[in-house]
């Protein structure tokens, strides 16, 4: 007894899933690299992985994500760095992959249905 069903067209994109599980693991690995010189290739990922999140919570027009994505793409930034004292940054470590984590699962863009 089989059916044959017709595959349906997805009707969101996850597109910001990959990138913000990236960047949440780079954080996550990047305490240990915190005031060593490999640090600055952590930056780089991290405001880079965070600014592509922006473009995608845009297109999702999901604008509240942006309260948490550019603050994080800021002090992350590596041509500009802030100077933040060791125990805080460890600590926004942890805060920022936990919402790069949650921003990458509910930020949701509709498909394209013109097709």
């Amino acid at each position: 007894m089989s059916t044959s069903r017709t595959p349906q067209q997805p009707t969101v994109n996850r597109a910001a899933l990959a990138p913000g599980i990236i960047a949440a693991i780079v954080l996550l690995a990047g305490l240990a690299l915190i005031g060593g010189a490999w640090y600055l290739y952590v930056q780089y990922a991290v405001a880079i992985l965070a600014l592509i999140m922006c473009v995608f919570a845009g297109q999702a027009k999901q604008w509240w994500w942006l309260v948490g994505l550019v603050p994080i793409a800021v002090v992350w930034n590596p041509v500009w760095p802030l100077a933040i004292d060791g125990t805080v940054l460890r600590a926004l470590h942890v805060v920022a992959s936990v919402f790069l984590v949650c921003a990458a699962v509910l930020i949701k863009i509709p498909a394209d249905t013109r097709r």
